[in-house]
Parts: structure tokens; sequence; C-alpha cells
């Protein structure tokens, strides 16, 4: 890797430079739908309006996902954000693989599928149903399914995690009913498939940066041991919890497919099991439950199954988790951590623990140890495990506590924090709570900026993607929010396709460069090149380029 070259026409910024993270919070037209702007928020009303701002894309192929018509999200913002090059992400790398049929020529697909066809046991499908492209894919799944049928495999079960976030709310049974139709058309004397448990993504099995282990634990209790209550069909069990417990399909609460008081698909001995997730953060926890050893500390799983565990990539590159993946990872080189770690400049990562692993793990290109113990300091501020609509403004204050006692340290010349309000509260529907949230996040927003002034410093604002801009389904031809049959409107809890702020803001140095303007084409991963930047420093002519003229 080449180091970085000090600019010969700007010196840096004076004092410390911040980037802030307003996860969740995009573009977006100011209608009934748009959380950010309904909410009170003079100190972002006043950056948007005084100090140079650009918008720029988040999704879609500007971070590596298969079309522009793919939400971006926080995992694949934040390699873009930290590595200033795009990346074929999860998606689109499962895709290319199944197309061409790579996924099942690899070593492990041929391990599992020889595995149960030598012990005449089942292949377990356990991840994300739905289509929304974040986690998983529907397509995926059902492509390795009809493969499975075709080497050979005679018992299939398929354990669904619903999804209501990246998709429409109340959406499950729009999947469950055509998958059911279609594995009815599967299903023959040789070869055995049916769903066999399930449960909301925010309930069961998804959980991530060890925030609840209880979550997995109930999954485990689910998926694994068939404990829990019974229903005959995923159809009954997610009608009969609509009714008696009015959530949307991420809280539905566990369920086990039983014939004759029996479940028709637990997890054995000899079995063979894929996650089928492409996507990391949500799919560690669950790996290690199925391939740790007696040392595992964070449940009693009771009983653990000898089966071949699978993901669909490899979720920790260097943790090596799983030990077995479909899918090779993109590998992420040159980040912008190395470089700045090569040039000698200490860093802060800091965030609760919801984003804790995006300004860390995802930044720094897939990777969860440091490239310099000396350099990078990472702080981590617990979430509270609470329904983030109960708690809206989350962990921001204590964050910004934090950060304010590093940054008057003089510890760090850079800088970095993620804001999870905009995104996690955004999830939950209620508009209210998210409107609440960029309130709280506004506020911090103002005391960070004053100490910014006072050690002349600069702050760089933006998002990963975003969310709380768009908290209704909106009508394609009017862009009106959809209304429900009571006249309310219809909640949206995935993320949006809008563009996000890139705001500079610098009282001290801004006379020395100009953001450049009318250009459509800027990115997330524009913002690392800006960066370094800022920092006095040539970008790395392998990156996207920066945003910034220097005069």
């Amino acid at each position: 890797m080449v180091k970085l070259e000090k600019s010969t026409k700007f010196e840096g910024v004076k004092g410390p430079l911040l980037t802030i993270v307003m996860d969740g919070v995009g573009i977006a037209p100011d209608n009934a739908a748009n959380a950010v702007a309904a909410a009170h928020t003079p100190t972002l009303d006043m950056l948007m309006k005084n100090y140079p701002t650009v918008a720029i894309k988040a999704h879609g192929t500007a971070v590596g996902l298969p079309g522009d018509d793919d939400m971006g999200n926080s995992e694949v913002g934040h390699n873009a954000l930290g590595s200033g090059q795009v990346f074929a992400q999860g998606a689109k790398l499962v895709s290319q693989s199944i197309e061409t049929g790579k996924i099942f020529a690899s070593d492990t697909w041929q391990t599992l599928v020889g595995g149960v066809k030598a012990n005449s046991s089942t292949l377990h499908f356990l991840g994300l149903f739905s289509d929304g492209n974040v986690h998983s894919h529907i397509d995926h799944l059902k492509a390795l399914i009809e493969r499975a049928k075709a080497d050979g495999v005679s018992k299939v079960r398929v354990h669904i995690l619903l999804d209501g976030r990246d998709v429409g709310e109340t959406s499950a049974l729009d999947y469950v009913l055509p998958f059911e139709a279609y594995i009815a058309d599967l299903r023959s004397d040789s070869f055995d498939i049916a769903i066999a448990s399930g449960g909301g993504r925010m309930q069961i099995t998804m959980d991530r940066y060890e925030a609840n282990w209880a979550m997995v634990e109930a999954g485990w209790k689910t998926h694994v041991l068939g404990e829990g209550r019974q229903f005959a069909s995923a159809e009954e069990a997610i009608n009969a919890y609509r009714a008696e417990y009015k959530v949307i399909d991420q809280d539905l609460p566990p369920f086990v497919i039983a014939k004759d008081g029996s479940p028709v698909g637990t997890i054995n001995d000899g079995d063979s099991v894929i996650f089928f997730n492409f996507r990391g953060d949500r799919s560690i926890e669950i790996s290690k439950a199925f391939e740790s050893g007696a040392d595992f500390d964070k449940f009693d799983r009771k009983r653990v199954p000898a089966v071949l565990y699978a993901g669909m990539l490899e979720y920790d590159g260097d943790l090596h988790i799983p030990s077995r993946y479909l899918v090779s990872p993109p590998e992420i080189t040159n980040t912008m951590t190395e470089y700045l770690v090569s040039a000698g400049i200490p860093e802060l990562a800091i965030s609760e623990t919801q984003k804790y692993g995006h300004v860390t793990y995802f930044w720094n290109g897939n990777k969860s140890g440091k490239f310099s113990e000396e350099l990078e300091t990472y702080i981590e501020i617990p979430s509270d495990v609470v329904p983030f609509e109960q708690r809206p403004w989350m962990k921001c204050a204590e964050i910004t506590d934090k950060l304010i006692e590093c940054m008057r340290s003089g510890e760090y010349k850079y800088l970095r924090v993620n804001f999870p309000n905009g995104d996690m509260v955004g999830h939950t529907g209620s508009f209210l709570a998210t409107e609440c949230s960029m309130e709280a996040l506004d506020l911090q927003l103002a005391r960070i900026l004053k100490v910014v002034d006072e050690l002349e410093g600069a702050a760089l604002i933006t998002a990963d993607h975003g969310n709380a801009d768009e908290m209704y389904e909106l009508d394609k031809k009017t862009g009106a929010p959809k209304a429900n049959k009571d006249g309310s409107f219809k909640a949206k809890t995935s993320h949006t396709l809008n563009p996000v702020p890139f705001i500079v803001y610098d009282n001290f140095t801004a006379d020395k460069y100009t953001l450049k303007q009318g250009r459509a084409d800027f990115g997330l991963s524009n913002v690392a090149a800006t960066t370094v930047n800022m920092l006095g420093f040539e970008a790395p002519a392998i990156w996207d380029e920066t945003m910034i003229e220097i005069k």
C-alpha cells in the first residue's frame, strides 16, 4: 500500500476533524411521510442553509449493490465511507455465484449435500424470508432448494425469519403463500420439503453485536429444539399472532410447525444447515451457537446437534465465522484507516452497541481487529435492550458526552461517530418516535459543533442511507402517503432510495477550498478522499474522487 502524500496546497484543518454519521437520515420532499422534516431540528436546518452541502448517493450501484432499485444499508454504506471505493457486495456476489454455478461447485455445497445424502438426513435452510435484498433474497433460497432437489437431497426443511423491515411491515403472507405453492409443486415421493419454524426477525435469531443473546436463544429453541407454540402452517401462525398481538411482521413471536403434536423439522445429528443470509452483522451470533464447542456460555443450548453448518458468506473474515461458507465476501483493501495509520494519524471510532460494528468492522473493510493498537481507539456505549420507540433518544447524549471528552483530550486528529437514532427508531414504523429521535440527535449536534469550534476543527456531517425521511409507504404516481382502511397512513419500516446529505462545517479554513456543486454522481465512496484532503493529504489515486477543490 502506498502511503499518503502531504498536500502542497492545503495544510489541513488546525484542530480535529470529525465525521458524523446520522444513520438513516436521508433527503426527501417535505411531506407527511418525512419525520426528518417534521422534527424541530434547528441545528441541522442551520447547517443545510448556511454551510456547503451536496446530496450524495447511498444506494444501488453507488454502494456495490446489483441495481439502483436496491436500498442501501448500514453495512455497505460504512464499507463505502471507510474504503473510498465501491466493491461488489453480498447480494450481487451471491447472485453472480448462483448464475455461474460456482456456488454449487464449491466444496462447502458438495460437503453439506453429500452429508445429508450419506446420512439420509435433512438439509435445513434458515434465514430472512423476503426479497428485501438487504440481508437475504428469497430467490437465492429458491435457487438453493431447486439445486438440492436436483442433487438428490430427499428432505428439506425451511426456517423462516419474517421481515417487515426491509419490505412492507405486514407483507409476510405475500411471501409465505406463494412459497407454499412453490414447494408444493416441488414436493414428490422422493422429495419431502416443508416450512418447519419461524418468527419475527426482531424477536428471534437475528441479534447483532451481542446486544440481546436472548433473541438467539429463542431462535435456537424454535429452529433446533422445536420448542414453542405449535401451528399447522406458517399462514395459521401469522394470522393468529396478528390477531392476538397486533404487531408488525418483524415483531411476531416464534412458532413451530407441527403434525400430530410433533415438530416437523427439528435439527438433529447428521443434518446439514445453511444460514442463507448474505449480510454478516445479524448472522454471526447464530453461527457461533451452531459452531462453538462446550465453552459456549451465552445460553444453555440443551442439545447441540452434530451438524454440518455453513453461512451464505463468511460473516467475519478475521474470526472466520462461520468456518464453512458458500460464497467468499468482497476483499476490501486500501481503506482510509489503513492509510491514516500509515501516516501516523491517531483516530477514534465511537457509537453505541447497535452501530458500534459499523464504525469499526464495516468501516475498516470487514476487519474485526485494528490496523494499529497504538493509533486506533474504539469506544462502545452499551445500547438499551428495549424497543427503540420507547427510548427514541437511544444513547445519543451518552455518545456525545464521551465524544466531547475525547475531542478535548487532544489525543485524536480524526474522529468518527455514528448516531443510530434515525435508522433504528425509523425501523419501528413509529413516526412520532422517529420525530423525537431526530430532535434528540439535533440537540447533540449543537453540543458537538460548539466543541468543534472551540478546538478550531471541522466536521463532515453525512448519513449512510435514508430511513427516517420516508416513514410511510408512498403512492408512486402521486407521491402521497398510502392510507389504511381506517384512514391512517401505512407505515414504512425499510430504508429508502433517497440521497443523503454531505455537509462541511468549517469556520476556520473554509476559504482554502470549495465543495464541488452540480454533481449527480457523488456517493458515499467519495467521502474518504474528501476526508484525507481535509486532513492535509492527497487522496490515493485508487479512491473515488474528492468532493472538494483546493484553491
